[in-house]
């Protein structure tokens, strides 16, 4: 009966070590798992991120490119196999959110099995068409869709993705009928058969299609998100060009494993926010077309559960399937 108490002791020791050891956060390098490949939207975005967490941790940020299954390598490495001490993070975003509904067997369960920490950025994209195309506005492709239905094709780089289901979404709105054409491996070949005239439209990311745009070899018709690009003033958005409520953006954000104290989420969530108000890191975001996107855990994870629902809808609309 002697021993009780020292047992006692021991036990409320232990239970007061996690929050110590968070409180000490971080005390050794940080892993952050971009699930996309280098040099993408994704791993520039993830390392910027750790940069600056470096700058004020003074601990290694590492920047791990685990990539395939449309992120779902990265997210189910972080989310199944590494421990819930903030040594390890993910940044995952927009197509996770669409592959809860895209994929029919996923190994990890992205509410479930991942701690929401910070939204980081958010990046729209632009519609645009072959120069041969005749439309120069949204109200222009949906008549001419219309006109000749079935006949006009977008293309997109895979199955799934934001800019394919970016355009699914323009269909159901619109009422139109226009062929996907995905392709696989980034944005490349689809930059290439658009200025070929192979391919007739599609909704790309800032970097791929500004140089295109300025060239004159693409036209642009509208910019996806709620609001105008300051990298293409002069081109409305989809909503306001006749699509109202249209509001398409990719995003990304910072996880942890499921069981991330609250504290660690507390501090990676104040120093992210912290970071994103700098003024060089509000330059770098601008130069892909994106926006820092800071939010409470709490409000990100609400964000990510109204997202996976909304993406659901458009996959189950436009029969979208990646297995």
């Amino acid at each position: 009966m002697k021993l009780l108490p020292s047992v006692f002791a021991v036990a409320a020791l232990a239970g007061l070590a996690a929050p110590v050891v968070a409180q000490d956060y971080p005390n050794k390098s940080v892993r952050i798992v971009a699930p996309f490949s280098a040099g993408g939207s994704t791993d520039v975005l993830t390392r910027i991120v750790s940069q600056k967490l470096y700058e004020r941790w003074s601990h290694t940020v590492i920047v791990d490119n685990r990539v395939g299954a449309s992120g779902n390598i990265g997210a189910e490495y972080v989310a199944k196999l590494s421990a819930p001490d903030g040594y390890t993070l993910l940044m995952a975003g927009a197509p996770h959110a669409i592959g809860v509904s895209l994929f029919r067997k996923l190994r990890y369960d992205l509410v479930k099995d991942l701690a929401p920490i910070s939204a980081v950025a958010t990046f729209p994209s632009v519609i645009v068409v072959h120069p041969t195309l005749p439309v120069k506005t949204v109200k222009q492709l949906i008549a001419l869709a219309k006109a000749r239905p079935g006949e006009l094709n977008f293309g997109s780089p895979n199955i799934g993705s934001p800019n394919h289901l970016s355009m699914e979404l323009f269909k159901t709105m619109a009422n139109v009928n226009m062929m996907h054409i995905p392709y696989k491996g980034g944005s490349g070949q689809l930059v290439g058969d658009l200025i070929a005239g192979h391919v007739q439209l599609a909704s790309m990311g800032f970097p791929p299609a500004i140089p295109q745009i300025k060239g004159g070899r693409l036209r642009a018709i509208a910019v996806t998100g709620a609001k105008r690009s300051p990298l293409l003033p002069e081109v409305p958005t989809v909503s306001e060009a006749g699509l109202p409520g249209f509001d398409v953006s990719s995003w990304y954000g910072l996880f942890g494993p499921a069981g991330l104290p609250k504290n660690i989420i507390a501090k990676v969530n104040g120093d992210t926010a912290a970071l994103l108000a700098l003024a060089d890191v509000k330059e770098r975001l601008a130069g892909l077309g994106a926006e820092p996107a800071p939010m409470s855990p709490e409000e990100f994870g609400r964000y990510v559960q109204a997202e996976i629902a909304k993406w659901a809808k458009v996959v189950k609309d436009s029969g979208a399937r990646a297995d």
